[in-house]
């Protein structure tokens, strides 16, 4: 029997050939863009879970209480780590982690790489294995270090890496290490990128710092041991840091800071390292914001519910004629569960190709997608055997749901009425207004958060950052050659070029440069009284005027100025963090009892991320502290031959190092890079959304007009224009859009809120976003019914009275 169910399914599938190809076009679409969107978004939620003990993993961030609020930060003093496993009882294994970029040296060759500084436990916390060489104590010798397999095949080639020496540029001097093992690269999905480790200890400085309580500069990851929650971990550091950071702890009593839930004013937290890529500390605490890709998933979802809804409406749509056939089966003794198999298995054969044609077709675009795209997503890397499991019951219930509806709409008709041919539609019609109602809600939803995602995109994008980004080159100073002389070589080789206007240098990136850098250097000092904050960035000459930044008050640095070693510019919330109307001219004292008088006042700028408030900045220009970048500052005109000139001067100066430049603009790009590329990926998401939205709105248009054939020919008859049954027919769709606007319009305001409001600069919500989505619904609705209707409107009234 079941053999001839199937055998009548393909009969009745290649009868109706125009209603097959395009359930089977818009399912097998359906599927294709649900699997890529939902590959895109796990591979986003997969960051870091390639770990072996991820849950485990905690990340270690300090919060103090300040006059203003409380300020979280994920920087910490050199002694912390081994002080803490020493004092503080449960820590199974601590490392530190601290990223720099080095230029590695080995006999002729010399490369650009990413250097990290880690401890030991590094190797037992993370799951990077060791592929060759000293597995169990890689930092067993002094001066070692540990390559990533990339660089070390580009380094090294065919020759045996282990035991070679290789000399890395540290603080401008090269420095000999030995190599004890191979490391298997990071993946795609790692929030961790290196390829080279070094033992922390051997970090410039490291015993002289063990004392040094007050300066931070990088990162700390944790384990527990077994048994110990992360709570007890946190309550057990209060006695630690009201030990060690006993200054701080004075301080923020004497400035008047109040106390956390706990009575500190200092805590050490954990975050889960799991969640890494997604935490943020901007607000005092860890805060985890996952939205995008769940974003990405809930429009994979709402694809395949289009999808569906489309097959039930345009298989009710279909199958009302064959209601006689229906009505001869059960004359003959069908029984309701026969006619109810007989409609199911046309569901399962259409299902069942649409998904072997949309994984294919997923498979066919993968590489396209990962391209345009710039996602990583693999299907090894997204999708596990629980998870197959679970999609092929999602498969079977979609299946049972969007084919076995209309399978059972159809044997509830009595015999007599199917014998008729007509199809009561009364109670139908609440259904298919609701599912109508549903599809434009959807449609004005992703339009809506589409409008709203671009807008914060562009407005970030485009968003006066307080400085010069179209005509400054970035340059990554990553060459053997002192900082400061690579500097000076720059302004020398291209003095005589009038496009060049400008040259200076930092230690930190705007954006995020060629190089994946960024350094973030902060300071805190007494004045008046009272501890101040602010983020320290060292420069040279004319890095005012290089980055066209606006000069409040005062001067920037001056060659005629033999003192400006001891003098500092200050951004306007530092001077707002000092409380000083008239910042310029006032002094004060470091750590180091040194004197540093205020020469200069700059309008504020974002030197850091976009998402951040503008924090207070202390801008030093003393030649012991190197510089990591040039700025270039070039003529509006012939942009294109000035970067030519530029790259080519660095290879005059640096021939052996990589040249990484790029213009400003580049840079926030590519710092902007995971907000575009999730957003882009919702909106094609969206798209498609909408596209399946509209075919379906066209099988219900017709079902709507089919019900509707005597209708039109009576009116007709009594002398109705082929307009006013146009809109007679197209005021239905326009009511049940302004319905689906009213419902959806404050849920899709309060998740374009929340959403912004993760951000500390953001577009304005307007309420024109909604309309103009609103809008775009009705001319899409209108657009996709228009067809049908009118052609109904068009008809003989005599045909179609004649068809009752």
């Amino acid at each position: 029997m079941f053999k001839s169910y199937l055998k009548i399914a393909w009969r009745s599938l290649l009868k109706n050939k125009g209603f097959t190809f395009l359930n089977i076009i818009g399912l097998s679409v359906a599927f294709g863009a649900a699997i890529l969107l939902s590959m895109a978004a796990l591979f986003e939620l997969s960051y870091n879970q390639f770990h072996e003990n991820i849950d485990d993993i905690h990340q270690v961030y300090i919060t103090t209480q300040r006059t203003k609020g409380t300020e979280a930060n994920t920087s910490h003093p050199i002694p912390l780590a081994p002080t803490l496993k020493d004092e503080v009882p449960g820590i199974a294994k601590i490392t530190r982690h601290l990223e720099e970029n080095t230029l590695l040296v080995y006999k002729d060759k010399e490369l650009g790489a990413d250097l990290t500084w880690v401890d030991p436990d590094f190797f037992s916390i993370f799951s990077f294995p060791v592929i060759k060489g000293n597995e169990q104590e890689p930092f067993e010798e002094g001066n070692t270090a540990v390559v990533a397999k990339e660089i070390a095949s580009a380094v090294f080639g065919d020759e045996n890496a282990i035991g070679s020496t290789i000399n890395l540029m540290i603080e401008g001097e090269a420095r000999p290490f030995k190599v004890t093992a191979i490391i298997e690269d990071a993946p795609r999905n790692s929030t961790m990128d290196f390829e080279i480790l070094l033992n922390f200890e051997n970090y410039p400085g490291h015993d002289e710092a063990m004392e040094d309580w007050g300066s931070s500069n990088h990162q700390v990851f944790l384990m527990l041991e077994d048994g110990v929650a992360t709570s007890q971990f946190e309550t057990a550091t209060n006695s630690f840091t009201n030990l060690h950071y006993a200054e701080e702890v004075d301080n923020a009593k004497r400035d008047g800071a109040s106390v956390d839930a706990d009575g500190q004013y200092i805590n050490l937290s954990l975050s889960p390292f799991k969640d890494a890529y997604f935490t943020g500390y901007s607000r005092g605490t860890a805060t985890t914001n996952k939205s995008l890709p769940y974003i990405v998933l809930g429009i994979a979802f709402l694809i395949l519910f289009i999808a569906c809804v489309n097959f039930i409406n345009m298989s009710i749509a279909k199958n009302t004629g064959r209601l006689q056939e229906i009505g001869m089966r059960k004359t003959l003794g069908a029984a309701k569960r026969h006619v109810f198999l007989q409609f199911w298995n046309e569901s399962v054969l259409i299902f069942l190709a649409t998904i072997i044609i949309g994984t294919l077709l997923s498979a066919l675009l993968l590489e396209d997608f990962k391209v345009l795209f710039r996602t990583g997503a693999t299907y090894s890397n997204t999708f596990s055997p629980a998870l197959l499991i679970g999609s092929f019951f999602i498969f079977f219930i979609i299946t049972l749901i969007a084919g076995g509806y209309p399978a059972l709409l159809l044997t509830k008709l009595g015999t007599l009425q199917a014998l008729k041919g007509k199809l009561e539609v009364k109670s139908g019609n609440a259904l298919r207004n609701v599912l109508m109602v549903v599809q434009f809600a959807i449609a004005i939803l992703l339009i809506s958060g589409t409008f709203v995602l671009w807008g914060q995109l562009e407005y970030m994008r485009t968003k006066d950052l307080g400085y010069n980004k179209e005509q400054v080159v970035s340059v990554p100073l990553i060459g053997k050659k002192n900082s400061y002389t690579a500097v000076q070589l720059l302004r020398e080789e291209l003095s005589g070029n009038g496009n060049i206007l400008s040259i200076s240098g930092s230690d930190n990136a705007l954006g995020r440069g060629k190089d994946g850098s960024a350094y973030i250097s902060r300071l805190g000092f007494d004045y008046k009284d009272r501890v101040v904050k602010t983020h320290m960035l060292v420069v040279d000459y004319d890095y005012p005027e290089t980055l066209d930044l606006e000069i409040v008050d005062g001067r920037t640095f001056n060659r005629d100025f033999a003192a400006d070693s001891l003098s500092v510019v200050i951004n306007e919330a530092m001077a707002k963090e000092l409380g000083e109307q008239d910042p310029v001219g006032k002094r004060f004292v470091l750590s180091d009892s040194i004197n540093y008088t205020i020469v200069g006042l700059v309008k504020d700028y974002h030197f850091s991320k976009l998402d951040k408030a503008i924090e207070p900045l202390t801008l030093f220009m003393n030649d012991d502290w190197d510089l990591y970048y040039a700025y270039i500052k070039v003529a509006p005109e012939n942009l294109a031959s000035s970067f030519s000139a530029i790259e080519t001067a660095w290879k005059t100066i640096e021939p052996n190092a990589e040249f990484l430049g790029s213009f400003l603009d580049e840079n926030i790009d590519r710092a902007l890079r995971r907000e575009k590329i999730m957003i882009t990926i919702i909106t094609s998401g969206a798209i498609v959304a909408i596209i399946l939205s509209c075919i379906g709105l066209l099988a219900i248009s017709l079902l709507v007009v089919n019900q509707r054939t005597k209708e039109i020919g009576v009116r007709k008859v009594v002398g109705a224009s082929v307009v006013s049954l146009a809109v007679l027919l197209a005021k239905d769709f326009v009511k049940l859009v302004v319905i689906g606007f009213v419902i959806i319009v404050p849920f899709a305001w309060l998740a374009a809120k929340n959403w912004l409001e993760g951000y500390t600069y953001h577009v304005d919500l307007s309420v024109w976003f909604f309309v103009a989505a609103g809008i775009l619904a009705v001319i899409i609705a209108l657009a996709t019914i228009s067809t049908g209707t009118i052609r109904a409107a068009l008809q003989n009234p005599v045909k179609n009275l004649r068809t009752e």
